[in-house]
Order: structure tokens, then sequence, then C-alpha cells
């Protein structure tokens, strides 16, 4: 006859195995395979120089028009970093895949404004005080971030 302390102890090494499989599904993803592990980390290096901005936005004096500076400087950045990130990747594929990714860059931007309208309508003053510029910036920069990384990553295969 099992004790209450065995049923506790069983159901806690039960909801472990569990929390262990979900992990192990759900991160499993994450891994990316390198096609050619001697080219450049493009994505380490575009991290490193966005750094810079991060730690800025971290110092910057907590003002409304310091947080628009920063982040309108950091937006900028970023946009240069996703152009030249496109070039470098439009520069290896074939004309069938420079045909797919032009495609697909056209559709990203329609989306990235559709995202820029929703944040503008509704991270707002009047919603969120003076901590709207904050996530507003936030918000649109992470949005070119990612796309930068993903491209970045799509580059390192070759």
């Amino acid at each position: 006859m099992r004790t209450g302390n065995e049923w506790r102890r069983i159901s806690a090494q039960q909801w472990c195995k569990a929390v262990l499989v979900f992990f192990l599904m759900h991160c499993g993803s994450l891994v990316y395979a390198i096609d050619n592990p001697d080219a450049p980390d493009y994505v380490g290096d575009f991290l490193e120089r966005a750094s810079v901005y991060a730690h800025e936005i971290q110092h910057t004096p907590h003002t409304t028009q310091g947080y628009v500076r920063i982040y309108a400087r950091y937006e900028d950045f970023l946009n240069d970093e996703l152009k030249g990130a496109y070039t470098r990747l439009m520069a290896v594929l074939s004309d069938e895949a420079k045909h797919a990714l032009s495609r697909s860059q056209e559709q990203w931007f329609r989306y990235r404004d559709q995202e820029f309208e929703f944040i503008a309508l509704n991270w707002t003053y009047a919603n969120f005080g003076s901590a709207s510029v904050i996530s507003r910036g936030d918000y649109r920069t992470r949005i070119i971030n990612d796309r930068i990384v993903l491209l970045l990553q799509y580059l390192q295969n070759f």
C-alpha cells in the first residue's frame, strides 16, 4: 500500500518527465544546422554591432525625447543592416531563389507596415502614458531585428 508521500513523489517524477519531454520537443526546433562551419558568424557579428544601441537605450536620459531619439537612431541602424543582409543574401542565391526572396521581402514589408500601424494605434500616450514611447520603439525595432536575424541565418548556409 502506498502512502501519501509516495504518491506525491511519483507525481513529481511524472511531472518532471513531462516537463523534460515538453522542453526537448519544443526547444529542439531551435537548433539550426550549419552547412558551412567555416562561414563567418553573421548573426553574432550583427548582434554585437546592435548591442551598442541596447546599451544606449538602457543608459539614455529617462525622458520621452531621449527615448524617441535613441529608438530612431536604432531603427535607422537596423534598416541599414536589413538592406545589407538582404543584399548579401541576394548575391549568393540562384535566379529562382532571388525571385522568391524578393517576393518574400515585399510581403515582409507589408507585414512590417501593418504591425507598425497596429503599434502606433495601440501604444498611445492616452493608453500607456510616457511608457508608450518605449513600447513603440521596442516593438518596432524587434520586428526589424527579427527579420535581419532570419536573413543572416539563411546567409549562414552559403
